[in-house]
């Protein structure tokens, strides 16, 4: 029904009023927790008057008169065998949108036309010449800023795109924002040309990721380049396919196999030909490709040490080492991807974009054999998260860690260590034991954006 003058609360039914991860009630598996929530919601007057909004508009439809701005999620019931039942413990989760409260502020219904992102669109009218205010563009122009201000942040935090883990996330927003960048028809490297603008409003608050800039730049520029090839061979091997008037799960996976082609954007194409893809074949073809991969992920998570013999020992404190020392030649934006260690060599997977320079080996060796001469003692501590944060001990992005961690660090106190890291050990319990020089024996890619080293004490 529509709004009347002085109306305030409003009654709706559960699919409007409900909330649970998997949606409405009869979507929810059993075990999952949910609730009615009680939404918020903000009415711009500039549009009230507006014939375009109708008048059946409510203040729970899509039509831009109003602006949900919170949510109360009353946490009250779970679903088992039987039906609903309360929860034993309940409460009340309040969500609100920092961003909606300034678009409210600056009586826009549009939070893509606030000051935190508006710079975005204006760089993308320019270099298309096109108007975001065009409705069939406006999309096109809301995924590309809202994906470009998302990748920036990820890479100036360390995350760079790859085809694993936390990277491929990155990967997979800056490809679907140059997806779209085409059809604005802009070409070659418009994306990094929205780095500046986005950051410049951000220095005050992001310093370190605005002095990151020109890599940040690089970084997307580079993606940018090797995406648009994936785009014409993915593309031409796509349509050959779609000609058929179907398009397999084993197909969309072959795809993203060979051709780099994310299943995201095969689908998305597939659809706009009105052809959906079998993804529970493709997902079954996936899960084939993780299990071939998946012992070596678990062994990264465990150290990479396959023994515990004494050789193995000076090899895995000797990766400390190396990590610190390569961080310090080459820059605060590399960070450990994986290892893999043995009595006879360590290997060392690392993020980074180029090939070492032999003057930077040389360095890098120079300190790890620096280190193992000052005869350094290699210490454990178990401490809280937040105060192993704080003292900003390495550890892999995006892993899950206890309350309590354990730091292994190597020097005469956590403060003013050489190298300190989240670890389990074991190693050796002073450098000294570190048999040897410290020999780079080999530093190659292995995939776009990681480095491998593997290195020997001689």
């Amino acid at each position: 029904r529509g709004v009347k003058a002085g109306e305030r609360i409003f009654a709706y039914d559960t699919k409007k009023n409900w909330w649970s991860r998997s949606g409405v009630p009869e979507k929810m598996p059993f075990g999952e927790p949910g609730g009615p929530d009680s939404e918020i919601f903000y009415e711009f007057d500039f549009v009230v008057h507006d014939k375009k909004f109708g008048e059946n508009c409510h203040p729970n439809c899509d039509c831009g008169r109003f602006l949900e701005i919170g949510n109360s999620v009353f946490m009250e019931y779970w679903r088992s065998e039987k039906g609903f039942e309360k929860l034993p413990q309940k409460n009340v989760d309040f969500g609100g949108g920092l961003e909606r409260f300034v678009a409210i502020t600056e009586n826009t219904n549009d939070i893509f036309q606030i000051d935190t992102l508006k710079g975005i669109i204006e760089t993308l009218e320019k270099l298309s010449g096109k108007n975001y205010k065009d409705e069939s563009l406006t999309p096109a122009f809301r995924i590309i800023a809202d994906h470009v201000r998302s990748s920036v942040f990820l890479i100036g935090d360390g995350v760079l795109p790859s085809n694993s883990e936390q990277g491929y996330f990155v990967r997979r927003l800056l490809r679907r924002a140059i997806r779209f960048s085409d059809k604005l028809g802009i070409e070659n490297s418009g994306l990094s040309e929205l780095v500046s603008p986005l950051l410049e409003f951000y220095k005050d608050a992001y310093r370190e990721t605005f002095d990151k800039k020109a890599f940040i730049v690089e970084e997307i520029k580079k993606e940018e380049e090797k995406f648009r090839k994936t785009l014409r061979d993915g593309q031409k091997e796509l349509s050959k396919r779609l000609e058929k008037g179907n398009l397999s799960g084993e197909d969309a996976f072959l795809l993203f196999s060979t051709y780099g082609f994310p299943v995201e954007i095969t689908e998305e194409i597939a659809k706009e030909k009105g052809i959906s893809i079998d993804k529970e074949s493709f997902n079954s073809e996936f899960k084939k490709h993780q299990d071939l991969s998946r012992a070596g992920s678990e062994q990264k998570f465990k150290g990479g040490l396959g023994d515990t013999s004494e050789k193995s020992l000076q090899y895995h404190t000797a990766t400390h080492l190396l990590q610190q020392a390569l961080r310090d030649v080459l820059g605060h934006t590399v960070s450990q991807k994986g290892s893999n260690i043995t009595p006879e060599r360590l290997r060392f997977d690392f993020a980074f974009e180029r090939k070492m320079t032999d003057e930077e080996k040389k360095r890098v060796e120079e300190i790890v054999n620096q280190k193992i001469n000052e005869a350094l003692p290699v210490q454990n501590i178990v401490m809280s998260k937040e105060n192993a944060q704080e003292s900003g001990a390495l550890h892999f992005f995006g892993e899950k860690y206890g309350d309590q961690v354990s730091i292994y660090f190597v020097g005469k106190d956590l403060a003013t260590a050489f190298s300190k890291e989240y670890c389990g050990g074991p190693h050796v319990k002073n450098t000294s034991e570190l048999i040897g020089t410290f020999k780079i024996a080999k530093e190659e890619a292995v995939s776009a954006g990681v480095r491998r080293i593997k290195a020997v004490l001689e």
